[in-house]
C-alpha cells in the first residue's frame, strides 16, 4: 500500500486575500462609545484587540485577578504592578514595587524591602502590609485561586516588620520564590490592596466600581470605562515611577482594548489604521496586510516568521485520566502518526519550528537540552514513523475495522476529539485531524467558545495548547506534570495532561529546593525526571509557538522589534506595561 498523498495547503492565503478585498470595514467602537469621556486625540491613543469571546468581553467587570473567571491578560496586567519585572529577552530583572530582596543562607526566609512613598490611586499608602496580606491570603485559599497552591506549598507566614519590610518564612527552602512572584510572560503574583480586599471573598469579589474609581492601582493607568464592547484606560496625571526616574510617564494617554472578533476584521482595522496592535495572526495574512498598509510591522519586520519564539511550546494534549490515553503506547502511537515538518509547511507556510520538549530552546535552557540529548535520540518525540505506531496499537489489541479505522477488542474505535482555540488551533488543528485519519485514527476538531473552561476542568480527549513553564531553568516546566498541580485554577503552571507519577513528583520537589543557579545539580535532577517522562510522553510534542503580533507604526514607534528586543511584546503578558512606557509618538 502506498503512502497517502500529501496534505495540500487549503488555499488559506487566497481566502484571506478575498476576505480582505471584500473590504467590510471593521466595526470598532473606539470613536463613538465613550462620548462621556474627555476627548483624546487619535495620535495619543493606543487601540488594540485581544481576547474576549465571540467578539465580546465576558469579564469586563472582573478586575480582581484572583476572582473566578478573571484573567490578568485582559487588562489587570496594567492595573496590578509587580514587585519586579523580568525581561526574558534582556535576561534582566528590574526591581519595581520592591527595591531589594535577600534570602537567608538556607533559603527558608526571604526579606523584601518595598519602595517607600508609593500610594494606591485612592491615596492609601502601598507597602509591606499589602504584600504580607496577599501572600497569607493565597496561602489560606490554596487551590481556590490562581497561585494559591504555589504559595501554600512554600509559605509558612508573611509578616510586615515595618511599613516597607516584609519577612516571609518558608516551610521548605524556596530559593526561586522571589522570581516566581516577579512578572514575566504570564507568571507572577499580583499584589492587591489590603484596605479593599480584606474581608472580601476573593473568588467572587470583582474590585469594580467606577463610582469609587475601582479598581485602584499603583500604576499609571486608571480604568475609566468597561463594557462588553471595550475596556478603556486613561493615563493618570502622575506616577511614582516617573518621580523616581525608573520610567517615563507613558506618551500614550488612552488605552482602548477591544475584544477579538476575527482575523479578517482585525486585519482590515490595521490596514485602515483603526488599530495599533493586533493579536496573533496567521503567516498567510501578513503579506496582504503589508501591501495595503506598509506601516504595519512585526517583531521580525515584514519578514517571516513574522514574530518571535514564545515561551509556550504547543502540544497535542491527551487526557491521561481517560482510557485509552492513559496508556503510554497509545500516546506514542499518536505521536508517530504526526509529520511535524508537514504540519509546519501546511499550517504555518514554513514559518515555525518543531518542539522536542515542553520548553523553549532559550539560551539559559540549552544546557538542559544537552543534558538529555541521548535520551531524545532514544525517545525521539518528533519521529514520524507510522509503522511503529501501527505496531504499538496492534500489540494492544487494536485492529483495523472495515473502514480502515483502529478499533479495540469490543469494536470501539480509537477516537480523538480535539479542541483548540485561537490562531494555533485553527492553523494546525484540521491538519492534525487529517493526519490521524489517514493513519486510521478517528479524529475531529472543534474551537469551542468555552475552550478554557473545558480544558482546565479536564473535559477533553485531545486539546491543542501550550506550556506555561520554564524560561531560564527547568523547575517550572517540571512542575507542569506534578500530581499536586492537577486541576489548580488558572491557565499556567497547571498539570493539564493530568498525568501522575510518584517518583517524578519527588524529583520536582527536589528541584524546588535546589538553587536556580546550581545548573549542575538541576541538570542531574532534570535528566532523572526525563528518564521517567520521555518514555511516558504525557503529551505529544508539536511545534514552538511564535507570537506573530502586527504592530502599526502610523501613530507609535519603538515597538520591541528584533533589533531592539527590550521585552517580549505581547500586550496580554504581565510585562506589557514596559512596552507602554517605551513607546514614542511616530
Amino acid at each position: 500500500m502506498s503512502d497517502p498523498p500529501p496534505i495540500l495547503h487549503p488555499g488559506r492565503r487566497d481566502l484571506i486575500k478575498a476576505g480582505l478585498a471584500a473590504g467590510a470595514t471593521a466595526l470598532l467602537p473606539w470613536d463613538r462609545a465613550h462620548a462621556e469621556l474627555p476627548q483624546i486625540a487619535r495620535e495619543r491613543t493606543m487601540i488594540l484587540v485581544w481576547g474576549g469571546r465571540e467578539g465580546r468581553w465576558v469579564d469586563w467587570d472582573l478586575w480582581n485577578p484572583y476572582s473566578i473567571g478573571s484573567n490578568h491578560q485582559n487588562g489587570p496586567n496594567l492595573i496590578y504592578e509587580p514587585l519586579a519585572y523580568y525581561s526574558a529577552f534582556a535576561d534582566k530583572i528590574q526591581m519595581w514595587l520592591a527595591e531589594s530582596y535577600a534570602f537567608a543562607p538556607d533559603f527558608k526566609r526571604l526579606t523584601i524591602k518595598t519602595r517607600p512613598g508609593i500610594a494606591w490611586s485612592d491615596g492609601e499608602p502601598f507597602g509591606a502590609e499589602d504584600v504580607a496580606y496577599t501572600l497569607n491570603t493565597l496561602r489560606d485559599l490554596g487551590p481556590k485561586v490562581r497561585w494559591g497552591v504555589d504559595v501554600q506549598q512554600a509559605v509558612e507566614q508573611a509578616a510586615a516588620s515595618d511599613g516597607n519590610t516584609v519577612v516571609i518564612d518558608f516551610k521548605i527552602p524556596a530559593p526561586r520564590f522571589f522570581f516566581f512572584m516577579t512578572y514575566k510572560y504570564d507568571i507572577g503574583v499580583y499584589i492587591v490592596p489590603k484596605h479593599i480586599f480584606e474581608g472580601q471573598d476573593w473568588t467572587t469579589f470583582k474590585h469594580f466600581d467606577l463610582g469609587k474609581n475601582w479598581p485602584v492601582t499603583t500604576g499609571p493607568w486608571q480604568v475609566v470605562e468597561a463594557s462588553p464592547q471595550q475596556k478603556v484606560f486613561d493615563r493618570r496625571a502622575a506616577w511614582w515611577a516617573t518621580d523616581r526616574k525608573l520610567a517615563p510617564l507613558p506618551a500614550v494617554e488612552r488605552n482602548i482594548w477591544l475584544p477579538f472578533a476575527g482575523e479578517q476584521q482585525a486585519a482590515q482595522a490595521l490596514i485602515t489604521n483603526q488599530l495599533d496592535a493586533g493579536t496573533g495572526m496567521q503567516p498567510a495574512t501578513f503579506p496582504t496586510v503589508f501591501r495595503q498598509n506598509p506601516k504595519i510591522i512585526t517583531h521580525t519586520g515584514q519578514a517571516s516568521p513574522y514574530g518571535y519564539m514564545d515561551w509556550w511550546p504547543i502540544s497535542l494534549y491527551v487526557n491521561n485520566e481517560r482510557p485509552p490515553f492513559n496508556d503510554k503506547d497509545v500516546r506514542w502511537a499518536l505521536s508517530y502518526y504526526i509529520d511535524r515538518q508537514q504540519l509546519i509547511e501546511v499550517g504555518y507556510l514554513g514559518a515555525c519550528t518543531a518542539s522536542k520538549l515542553p520548553l523553549p530552546p532559550y539560551p539559559p535552557l540549552l544546557p538542559y537540552f544537552d543534558a538529555v540529548k541521548d535520551l531524545l535520540a532514544k525517545y525521539d518525540t518528533n519521529e514520524f514513523a507510522p509503522k511503529k505506531g501501527d505496531g504499538l496499537l496492534a500489540a494492544k489489541g487494536f485492529k483495523k475495522d472495515g473502514d480502515g479505522f483502529w478499533a479495540d477488542a469490543q469494536g470501539k474505535r480509537l477516537n480523538v476529539n480535539i479542541i483548540g482555540f485561537g490562531a494555533g488551533g485553527s492553523a494546525i488543528g484540521p491538519i492534525l485531524v487529517e493526519m490521524l485519519k489517514r493513519r486510521g485514527v478517528e479524529a475531529s476538531m472543534a474551537l469551542p467558545p468555552d475552550f478554557d473552561s473545558r480544558f482546565q476542568k479536564g473535559e477533553f480527549d485531545g486539546a491543542i495548547y501550550g506550556h506555561g513553564g520554564s524560561i531560564n531553568e527547568p523547575y517550572a516546566t517540571m512542575r507542569l506534570y506534578q500530581g499536586a498541580s492537577i486541576a489548580v485554577p488558572g491557565a499556567h503552571q497547571a498539570n493539564f495532561a493530568r498525568w501522575k507519577n510518584v517518583e517524578y513528583d519527588k524529583l520536582v520537589d527536589e528541584a524546588y529546593v535546589t538553587a536556580p543557579d546550581d545548573i549542575k545539580k538541576l541538570g542531574e535532577i532534570w535528566r532523572r525526571a526525563m528518564e521517567i517522562w520521555l518514555p511516558e510522553l504525557p503529551d505529544i510534542q508539536l511545534v514552538q509557538n511564535y507570537h506573530r503580533i502586527p504592530w502599526n507604526t502610523t501613530y507609535w514607534k519603538n515597538w520591541p522589534i528584533e533589533e531592539n528586543a527590550y521585552v517580549n511584546g505581547a500586550h496580554w503578558h504581565l510585562t506589557f506595561a514596559m512596552v507602554l512606557w517605551s513607546l514614542q509618538p511616530a
